[in-house]
């Protein structure tokens, strides 16, 4: 059997060798709440030239989405702070049990209790070289919080804006569905599931969150309005705001974050 012949099969024993070694270790990372990366044809595997990913935007504007399509692209993490905080409600840790009544009432999560529980996630080592936060920073004193822990761990960051229009966003919201398995998001006006009420990706039920019911919309997006802006006025002076048409299809926007990132 020639060398060329004999590559392919040691390739294939290595990857289930390393899969045998690796499964606890993927256990123990689920219940922080980490989206793990799908290998992709064109994946770009080095994360490099990509380093952190912020994306913001009001409620609904499709960070998550797009959250996803990143961290296929590029093969680093995504992490949703929305999605830490409500694994540790799930879970009733102490974070949680104080974090509950903000969540419901459409506040802001202090920082006392998000910068741990943040602060903790990064510090994993799938995010050496590189993740995409979605939801944080959601205040000024986050964003300059932030720019002191990426500094010190030596990345480069780039600040992605989805906007999108205040009426299109309440629809948005009010038919947003969620995957509570793997987290993915649906709409049943503009992105439907293939089949009602399950998840393409897994068939599991979809669920309406408790934050998307309409008297609470309302006040997240006021409380988006009062508290993120200084944040996205802190980046724009920074010259790293990139900003996006977030009202376009998934597949658009997408392009035109890659587009913009300048990494092909």
């Amino acid at each position: 059997m020639t060398d060329q012949a004999i590559q392919p099969i040691l390739r294939q024993v290595s990857r289930r060798k390393f899969l045998r070694q690796s499964g606890s270790l993927a256990g123990a990372a689920s219940l922080l709440v980490l989206v793990a990366p799908r290998p992709v044809r064109g994946a770009r595997v080095d994360s490099s030239q990509v380093g952190v990913i912020i994306l913001l935007g009001p409620p609904g504007a499709g960070k998550s989405e797009q959250g996803r399509r990143l961290t296929e692209r590029h093969s680093i993490p995504v992490i949703s702070t929305g999605d830490l905080l409500r694994d540790h409600v799930k879970r009733g840790t102490q974070f949680g049990l104080q974090a509950d009544p903000y969540m419901k009432a459409g506040k802001l999560v202090p920082d006392a209790l998000m910068n741990p529980i943040l602060e903790e996630r990064l510090s994993q080592p799938d995010c050496e070289r590189g993740f995409i936060l979605d939801g944080y920073p959601r205040a000024l004193a986050q964003a300059e919080s932030l720019d002191s822990m990426l500094k010190k761990k030596g990345l480069s960051w780039h600040v992605i804006l989805l906007e999108v229009p205040t009426e299109r966003l309440l629809r948005l919201l009010a038919g947003r569905r969620v995957c509570p398995h793997c987290h993915r998001s649906y709409n049943i006006h503009f992105q439907p599931p293939k089949n009602e009420g399950r998840c393409d990706d897994d068939g599991t039920q979809l669920v309406q969150r408790p934050d998307d019911k309409e008297e609470v919309i309302q006040r997240r997006l006021e409380t988006y309005q009062n508290e993120t802006q200084p944040a996205i006025d802190y980046y724009s002076a920074q010259g790293r705001l990139i900003r996006i048409d977030g009202a376009q299809t998934p597949e658009k926007v997408a392009a035109e974050i890659e587009a913009k990132l300048g990494v092909q």
